[in-house]
């Protein structure tokens, strides 16, 4: 079932959120129609609640309560980039020359949190592009991290990375420093396309990278791919993910392009640069794309994620859908200890200025109701293919909407939890609200 164009949604309050630590808030306005498998924002319903605070107390007073939790995550914002991609949001700056100040701004903010937290299962370094870092600068950064942060013997170790930085020699010293995971962020091998989302790399060079991470070693490559560009037709998408698994990477990011509005890419939309694709091309670039991975022993395990199996599913974004505590360093970043949500400075002045003033570079918190936890743990369980358990949906009206999405194919019950089908994950953003 998908809806017809122009369908219609309520908002109840809404907040977007972007995985790996990153969030934005916007206030109540109507939706626009459903997409599916965005790679930038997945919708938390829940009534905004922000404040602009002085946080050193809250922090002190907070302590304990995160001491005693367990912390799956942390996420460090590295925000920059060789260039701005016309069709992303994320904040990153082109200038490089403005690290030292970040790194010693972070390095503040770390002063922050002494001896708080657990060992962290996962790290995840994204950004922005933090594959640009220099040598020194990685180093000096991972140094911070290890001095202040400890980390499970088997964590999972992230970057994100650009097809231009991963040369040989930068791939050895990335796992020199315990980097075992990379998130490739190719897009595509198709040089047109590639010109259209302005990204820096060719599809040579793409492939050149992707030869390169196989090469050095690493046995957890993740692939991120863009579908739904204006004029991509399924045979080259098909083609693109064919090539791709020629490198059998053990996890795959297939997201659909989301024109957001601000960015350079949405006022080429707004002056008829380009047409994007229509509801209907979405839908069936989703449903082609689980559909052609599953019979290539992928589990679709989350609307935009793929993974060869159960152990190579991404341990740090799953900890978000699973609505676990996580801590989120860098300018923008957010973290939650479970009830309350807190976010930085997203610009890197404000950030850098808090930091040279000695104050936590907080920008605002949020203390979530129980209702509001209960809808965020729906819209972020019904993302994946675990689903939801029944005991979150307790109200009659709920179990009545309930068997009405299993009559209509969206949902199905299995081991005592209500899961999405590819159809409910059509509209997926609707499921909270109905149940």
């Amino acid at each position: 079932m998908f809806p017809p164009p122009g369908w219609g949604r309520v908002r109840v309050g809404v907040a977007f959120y972007k995985f790996n630590g990153r969030f934005t808030f916007f206030a109540p306005l109507p939706l626009p129609p459903p997409t599916v498998g965005r790679r930038l924002k997945t919708k938390l319903f829940y009534y905004p609640y922000r404040r602009t605070l002085s946080f050193a107390a809250k922090i002190s007073k907070s302590a304990a309560m995160r001491t005693q939790s367990v912390y799956q995550g942390l996420y460090v914002h590295v925000p920059f980039c060789g260039s701005k991609c016309p069709y992303c949001d994320f904040y990153s700056v082109p200038d490089l020359g403005r690290v030292p100040q970040w790194l010693a701004a972070l390095a503040s903010e770390i002063g922050h949190y002494p001896h708080q937290f657990p060992p962290f299962a996962t790290l995840y370094l994204g950004g922005g592009t933090p594959s640009i870092l220099s040598w020194g600068d990685f180093a000096r950064l991972m140094d911070l991290l290890r001095k202040a942060f400890a980390f499970t013997p088997e964590a999972e170790i992230t970057l994100e990375v650009n097809p231009e930085d991963a040369t040989a020699a930068k791939l050895a010293f990335w796992q020199d420093f315990g980097i075992n995971r990379l998130s490739l962020g190719a897009q595509s091998l198709d040089d047109a396309h590639l010109a259209f989302l302005g990204r820096r790399h060719n599809a040579r060079r793409a492939r050149q990278a992707l030869a390169a991470c196989r090469k050095a070693g690493f046995t957890n490559l993740g692939v991120d791919l863009m579908y739904a560009l204006p004029g991509q037709t399924q045979d080259v998408w098909t083609k693109t993910l064919t090539e791709v698994l020629e490198y059998a990477p053990e996890h795959l990011s297939c997201y659909q392009l989301t024109v957001e509005p601000g960015t350079p890419l949405a006022e080429r939309l707004a002056q008829g640069e380009f047409l994007p694709s229509g509801e209907y091309a979405q839908a069936d670039f989703f449903l082609f794309t689980s559909r052609f991975l599953a019979a290539n022993g992928y589990l679709h395990y989350e609307i935009s994620n793929f993974a060869r199996g159960e152990a190579l599913i991404s341990r740090h974004n799953s900890a978000y859908w699973r609505h676990l505590p996580f801590l989120g360093l860098g300018p923008g970043a957010h973290s939650f200890d479970g009830r309350r949500r807190w976010w930085n400075h997203r610009s890197l002045a404000d950030y850098c200025h808090a930091a040279s003033q000695g104050a936590p570079p907080l920008a605002g918190e949020e203390i979530l109701t129980g209702e509001q936890m209960r809808l965020e743990t729906l819209m972020l369980g019904l993302r994946t293919h675990h689903g939801i358990p029944l005991n979150l949906i307790s109200s009659a009206e709920g179990a009545a909407q309930l068997q009405r999405l299993i009559d209509e194919g969206l949902l199905i019950i299995d081991g005592g939890r209500a899961i999405p089908t590819l159809s409910g994950w059509l509209v997926a953003d609707r499921l909270p609200l109905w149940l």
